[in-house]
């Protein structure tokens, strides 16, 4: 009796444990992808779609489970306020998944996400890691992640590839992802001083093709585990080491990339030559203009209204502003965009 007993204790442990780390019953089987690209261009429910939305990294920000990522969201409230064909990118970092009391892994957090998402029937772009570590380890990502590291453990329960594994397995069939982003703003430079300061960078000749051949890497994993998914390559888009020259053509130029990015804090300025180098779709993932004691927040609304009518005739495929605060700080000057921000009223960000 002693042994029925226990193996029952232990057939018992062993379905708790898996139903702890199995995705919700939800995602259970796979779907559609609702967004593709056909000819160049992006879609959505098989429809045209030129997506506007926001940033907001800090959803998946639970301060009872996970060390956070700035400030706490309401979920609900913000995915309900966006209107339909909107587009949000988020972290969806390892570490805003890793319990703070037990340093051991807990999805609820990105959970919360994902379902709020598709309760309001809304899209996301998951990030699954940033270059410069902030909210993860807070260690920059150099060239030797780019070769290696990357596989490595590190000081978090998984290294990034498991983490990538683990991310897309378990949010695979969910509707709400439009593309995944395997990582923000990446650069392939050789640090000179541990803090890795620009300053002290270097850029060797082949930095361009380690991107490229991470990035291949990275996406074959992401296709093979979900099929269908468009991937999005979370390039800045300026003079960065693995950038230059042709190397934006070259990332763009990988079978694993199918939405291409660019960041616009300076007026768009090499955005001319990155639509030129390649067909695909590139979506203005991240506008910057800072308001609050620099510019009213009404003259700000103006020039983004301004600016994204200037992507569409540029042939840009959608814009995405930076950045989303539930506390946005009105007596700084920042990029803040506030629940009740001007912004939010444009008719640009009211079509998709």
């Amino acid at each position: 009796m002693r042994q029925l007993s226990l193996v029952a204790v232990l057939m018992v442990a062993v379905a708790v444990a898996v139903s702890c780390a199995a995705p919700p019953d939800s995602r259970s089987q796979h779907l559609s992808p609702r967004a593709t690209v056909a000819q160049g261009q992006l879609r959505l429910d098989g429809k045209p779609w030129w997506p506007t939305g926001l940033n907001a990294y800090q959803l998946a920000t639970d301060w009872n489970v996970n060390v956070g990522c700035g400030a706490m969201v309401d979920l609900d409230e913000y995915f309900g306020s966006l209107p339909d064909g909107a587009l949000t990118r988020f972290n969806a970092f390892q570490q805003l998944a890793v319990n703070k009391n037990t340093g051991h892994l807990d999805f609820s957090p990105v959970d919360a996400v994902f379902a709020a998402a598709e309760r309001h029937g809304q899209m996301v772009i998951p990030v699954l890691a940033g270059q410069d570590g902030a909210c993860e380890d807070e260690k920059y990502k150099d060239r030797s992640w780019y070769t290696s590291g990357w596989e490595q453990p590190g000081t978090m329960p998984l290294s990034y590839r498991a983490w990538l594994t683990t991310a897309v397995e378990r949010w695979s069939s969910s509707p709400a992802v439009a593309a995944w982003e395997p990582i923000g703003e990446p650069e392939t430079a050789v640090c000179g001083t541990p803090d890795c300061g620009w300053q002290h960078r270097r850029c060797p000749e082949d930095s361009a093709q380690v991107l490229r051949e991470w990035t291949d890497d990275v996406g074959r994993l992401i296709r093979d585990l979900d099929p269908g998914r468009l991937i999005t390559a979370g390039l800045l888009g300026g003079d960065q080491c693995g950038l230059v020259a042709d190397g934006y053509r070259l990332i763009a130029e990988s079978p694993y990339v199918d939405v291409l990015q660019y960041h616009d804090y300076d007026e768009g300025g090499f955005l001319p030559l990155r639509l030129a180098q390649s067909d695909k779709p590139l979506v203005v993932t991240e506008l910057g203009i800072a308001a609050g004691s620099c510019l009213p927040l009404e003259d700000r609304a103006v020039r983004v209204s301004e600016r994204i009518e200037d992507y569409r005739r540029r042939g840009v495929a959608g814009a995405m502003l930076w950045s989303f605060v539930p506390d946005p700080r009105s007596s700084e000057c920042t990029f803040d965009i506030g629940p009740g921000d001007p912004i939010r009223d444009l008719p640009q960000m009211m079509r998709g």
